[in-house]
């Protein structure tokens, strides 16, 4: 049977009108994200909201991609925000899904990439430093909501992982550097992972923690 391979990039692109997801599937509840198809739960990392929702099919893979932002702003500009998209098969008769490994924007700012192994959660993880740009056609449905999206840098931490080979989640948490109340360096190279230092390096183990501890939490819960 055909495999279904879940594609990393470009799910939240286009098809934005094709109907917003239900809020039952995905909620948000003292601290924590609950999701019911596929069933689990995570602690979010902050007081994150969400703001935006939405579903896109995709005929090729035989799946559907149901896409939801969350973020904390102040003064109306994101400090954190959170990408979860969620790929659901939809043709039963479809092997299981299978994902790619993760790629890095850069290997010189990534700091850690690894993979998880408990029980039912398998997946692959990565951290690494990133630019945000608010004007990629993936960010614009925050931006539509009037929350100003700042250029420069940002911590971003990934992780992909397939639930019993009928779902893919693949989780983007990012904080902008200058929300660590440190002074940080906009150069580049200060944030080259054989040199990173200083405040930079606070900001990056603060970063860690908080990510590890996000994706450490999820429990899987079996239908």
């Amino acid at each position: 049977m055909k495999k279904i391979i879940f594609p990393l990039f470009g799910l939240v692109l286009f098809g934005w009108a094709l109907g917003i997801a239900s809020e039952k599937e995905f909620e948000i509840q003292g601290g924590k994200l609950i999701s019911q198809k596929p069933p689990f739960i995570m602690s979010l990392p902050s007081e994150l909201r969400l703001i935006h929702s939405s579903s896109r099919a995709n005929p090729t893979e035989k799946s559907l991609t149901r896409a939801y932002y969350l973020v904390k702003a102040k003064e109306k500009e994101v400090e954190e925000m959170l990408i979860v998209e969620i790929a659901d098969k939809t043709d039963p008769q479809t092997g299981p899904m299978t994902i790619p490994p993760l790629k890095p924007f850069t290997e010189k700012r990534m700091y850690l990439k690894d993979r998880i192994k408990r029980g039912e959660l398998r997946g692959d993880y990565l951290i690494q430093l990133m630019a945000w740009n608010p004007d990629a056609p993936s960010l614009q449905p925050i931006v539509k909501k009037g929350i100003v999206i700042p250029s420069g840098w940002a911590l971003q931490g990934q992780f992909l992982f397939v639930y019993q080979g009928e779902h893919a989640i693949f989780i983007r948490y990012a904080k902008n550097v200058n929300s660590f109340g440190l002074k940080i360096s906009e150069e580049g190279k200060d944030w080259e992972r054989e040199s990173i230092s200083g405040n930079e390096k606070k900001a990056y183990e603060t970063f860690q923690k908080r990510f590890m501890e996000m994706i450490d939490s999820i429990q899987i819960k079996n239908p």
